[in-house]
C-alpha cells in the first residue's frame, strides 16, 4: 500500500494539472514556479558550465566520487530546466555518490528535432574530451528526458562513440506517436498529463518530423549494444506503456534491461523525494544501480 501522502500529492496534481490551452511560454513560466518549491539540500553547490555550446550546470553533494551523471531533465521537450530538476539530480548525485552534469538542452518549439538530441550528444563528447571515462559516466533522464536518454545512446552507437557505463529512464516518454494503450487506460488515474497535451508537445518537437524516427520516438529503434539500463515508471501514468515496451524491445535485442513498475506511483514520482517516502526510496535503488554498474565496470 502507498504512503498517505500519495493521496495527498495527487490532489494537488489535480488542481493544477498541465493545460493544453496555454501557450507554451506561459507553461514554462509555470512549471519553473511549481519546480522552485523543491529546494536543494543546503550542502549542494550548484556551478554553471559551459558544456561544449551547450549551458549546463555541476550539481554537486559532498558525497561525489570518480563517478558522473549526465543529467537529462524532463518537460516534453519544451518546458523544464536545470532550475526544475536540480533537487532531483542532486539527490540522485548522492545516492550514487557522483557529481552531476545537468544540461539546458535547446527547447521545442524554437528549437525542435534534432535540437535535443544534438545538446545531449555533444555534452557527452565534452564530458570525454574533459577525461572523463565512458565507463564512469551514467546517463540519467526523466520523462522526455528519459526518451532523450534512450535516443543519445542511439545517436552514440550510430556515430561510433563509446557507450556510458549503464543509464537509467525514470518514466521515460519513447513514443511521440502516442500508440501506448496507457495513454487512454490510465488517463483518468494520471493526475497531471493528458493525451492531449501529450500530442500538443510532440507536435512542437517533432515539427513535421516522422514521430516514429527513432531519434525522436526511441521506442522504433535499434538497441542492440546498449549499456545496462534501470527502466523505472509508476504503475497509474499514462506513459506507462512506454517503460514497459521499450523495455521489452530491449531486451529482446539483447539488452540487459532491468524495468520497474511501482503500484500506485504517478509520473516520475521521483521528482517529489522531498515529500513522498517512494521517491526517494526510488532515488536510493536508482544510485544502487548506478554503483553496481560503475563498480563492475558493467559495459555494452
Amino acid at each position: 500500500m502507498a504512503s498517505p501522502q500519495l493521496a495527498i500529492l495527487i490532489q494537488a496534481l489535480r488542481t493544477q494539472p498541465f493545460d493544453e490551452n496555454a501557450s507554451i511560454q506561459d507553461t514554462r513560466v509555470g512549471f519553473e514556479a511549481y519546480a522552485s518549491g523543491f529546494a536543494v539540500a543546503a550542502d549542494v553547490t550548484r556551478e554553471r558550465v559551459d558544456a561544449g555550446g551547450v549551458a549546463g550546470e555541476w550539481i554537486t553533494t559532498p558525497s561525489v566520487g570518480a563517478t558522473t551523471v549526465l543529467y537529462l531533465h524532463g518537460g516534453g521537450y519544451v518546458i523544464g530546466s536545470t532550475n526544475t530538476h536540480a533537487d532531483l539530480v542532486s539527490r540522485i548525485g548522492r545516492a550514487a555518490g557522483a557529481r552531476a552534469l545537468a544540461i539546458n538542452y535547446r527547447l521545442a518549439p524554437e528549437y525542435p528535432h534534432p535540437a535535443a538530441v544534438e545538446d545531449a550528444t555533444t555534452a557527452y563528447r565534452w564530458l570525454l574530451a574533459q577525461g572523463a571515462s565512458p565507463e564512469a559516466i551514467v546517463i540519467v533522464g526523466d520523462s522526455a528526458g528519459g526518451g532523450l536518454t534512450a535516443a543519445t545512446l542511439l545517436a552514440l552507437k550510430d556515430a561510433g562513440n563509446p557507450m556510458p557505463a549503464a543509464a537509467v529512464l525514470i518514466s521515460p516518454w519513447t513514443d511521440l506517436a502516442l500508440t501506448g494503450e496507457s495513454v487512454r487506460t490510465r488517463e483518468a488515474a494520471d493526475p497531471a498529463l493528458s493525451p492531449g497535451i501529450l500530442a500538443k508537445w510532440s507536435s512542437a518537437y517533432c515539427d513535421g518530423r516522422p514521430s516514429t524516427d527513432p531519434l525522436i520516438s526511441p521506442l522504433y529503434g535499434d538497441h542492440g549494444g546498449l549499456p545496462p539500463l534501470l527502466v523505472i515508471a509508476g504503475d497509474a501514468e499514462i506513459l506507462l506503456d512506454d517503460s514497459v515496451r521499450y523495455a521489452e524491445r530491449a531486451r529482446a535485442a539483447g539488452v540487459d534491461v532491468t524495468l520497474e513498475v511501482w503500484d500506485e506511483m504517478l509520473h516520475i514520482f521521483p521528482i517529489f523525494a522531498g515529500m513522498l517516502p517512494e521517491g526517494q526510496q526510488a532515488i536510493e535503488r536508482i544510485g544502487a544501480f548506478i554503483k553496481e554498474h560503475i563498480n563492475t565496470g558493467v559495459t555494452a
